[in-house]
């Protein structure tokens, strides 16, 4: 290859701006040179070193627009330590089909048992898949909210909020929500309903949920939508984070009775069948 030719390619590859093929030209061309490989070969070399190094900023910068700043992986989860949980029903979901069919997944146990890992390993997968995802905690999403109400921007907020393909809620019961919260966090489901897909953590039971949010209407308004299109998964068993002084836990918190006991579920009422397009709503009346 001529030194004319090279410096074409070069001019190319500037203008194209492909900074890591133009990095890697010099070494590619020396491997023609030698026989290592073909004409076709080094092109789809030089073509999948840009890829890579552009997937890799991509995913960098999603994650960060996620608010993914630790990344977890399902291969990092130690499902060997909660042998009660379905691992083929948790891979399942990192095909994703959920996000596509705009279900709301929950995760439910008691704290240390790994929701919060999967929640945020389904969100990584998503971002690798090209997903617009945001990751919050339900404190700081009903603080964003707050905030926004009165600066006279939630419908704003709302709308971002809701505009993500994925939205991840995690620790639901860890916090109160002061007053108006559970009125807040309904407008935002209310927007997400069968428009995006939600991932829940959380370490109560859905039976509890008039308590987390301080009114039992708003409670059934958001499980009448959160459980409509939903995949349920209980994690019961003990804290991973304790497992190395386990012996000092108490007896009684080292489990928790199952969270899906229908007995704790008898406070919250879910009407039959598909809820109606315009149910009532309980903010408004």
């Amino acid at each position: 290859m001529t030194a004319s030719t090279t410096d074409r390619i070069r001019r190319h590859l500037v203008g194209l701006k492909m900074p890591r093929a133009l990095e890697t030209l010099h070494t590619t061309l020396s491997r023609i040179e030698q026989g290592e490989v073909s004409a076709l070969e080094a092109i789809e070399a030089l073509l999948g070193e840009e890829f890579s190094t552009r997937e890799s900023r991509r995913i960098k910068m999603a994650l960060q627009t996620a608010r993914l700043t630790t990344v977890k992986s399902l291969s990092g989860y130690d499902f060997s330590f909660q042998p009660g949980l379905d691992r083929h029903r948790v891979m399942a979901l990192a095909e994703l089909d959920f996000i596509e069919r705009k279900q709301c997944v929950h995760f439910l146990g008691p704290p240390g048992t790994g929701k919060s890992h999967l929640a945020i390993a389904l969100g990584f997968e998503a971002v690798k898949a090209g997903k617009s995802v945001f990751f919050a905690t339900l404190a700081e999403l009903v603080d964003s909210m707050r905030k926004a109400e009165r600066e006279g921007k939630l419908r704003e907020r709302v709308k971002f909020l809701s505009r993500y393909s994925l939205l991840i809620v995690d620790e639901i019961g860890y916090l109160p929500l002061g007053s108006g919260g559970g009125n807040l966090f309904f407008q935002l489901v209310n927007a997400c309903y069968e428009r995006s897909a939600m991932v829940m953590t959380s370490n109560r039971g859905f039976g509890e949920w008039a308590e987390i949010f301080g009114d039992a209407v708003v409670a059934t308004a958001l499980l009448d939508r959160l459980l409509h299109h939903a995949v349920v998964i209980p994690i019961e068993g003990n804290s991973y984070r304790l497992r190395e002084h386990a012996a000092l836990v108490p007896e009684t918190m080292r489990t928790r009775s199952s969270l899906l006991d229908p007995q704790a579920q008898q406070p919250i009422k879910r009407r039959p069948g598909r809820p109606p397009k315009e149910p009532r709503d309980p903010i408004t009346g």
